[in-house]
């Protein structure tokens, strides 16, 4: 069996995640991020819309990570993202991170907003 590596490029993989943390690109980050081609921000949860808004025109999809259990995403920031032209995908944290980094690997345009498990 032929295995390949996979290249992220510049853009920073998600290598783990625990309580409380995650481990991007080898960094042990601690709270709510989101994570893009574009770089690692701390996420305020949803709220905090300027971090997410602030990825229009670079990604075309956001997963959004709702802790250990999937849950609902409220509808006025599904919407404004929606309404900003970001496709809003809500699933379970560790989905999130596993979908990220599937599609990040095949070059697409993908962005992550994760709560921690």
């Amino acid at each position: 069996m032929r295995l390949t590596e996979i290249d992220y490029d510049d853009s920073m993989p998600i290598d783990g995640y625990g309580p409380g943390f995650f481990r991007i690109g080898g960094k042990v980050v601690e709270g709510a991020v989101t994570l893009a081609p574009t770089g690692l921000r701390s996420w305020g949860g949803y709220e905090d819309l300027d971090a997410v808004l602030a990825l229009v025109g670079r990604v075309d999809v956001l997963f959004v990570g709702t802790g250990a259990e999937i849950a609902h995403a409220p509808r006025t920031f599904r919407d404004r993202l929606e309404e900003a032209g970001i496709g809003v995908e809500t699933m379970a944290t560790p989905a999130a991170c596993r979908t990220y980094n599937v599609l990040l690997s095949e070059g697409r345009r993908v962005a992550v907003a994760l709560l921690p498990v």
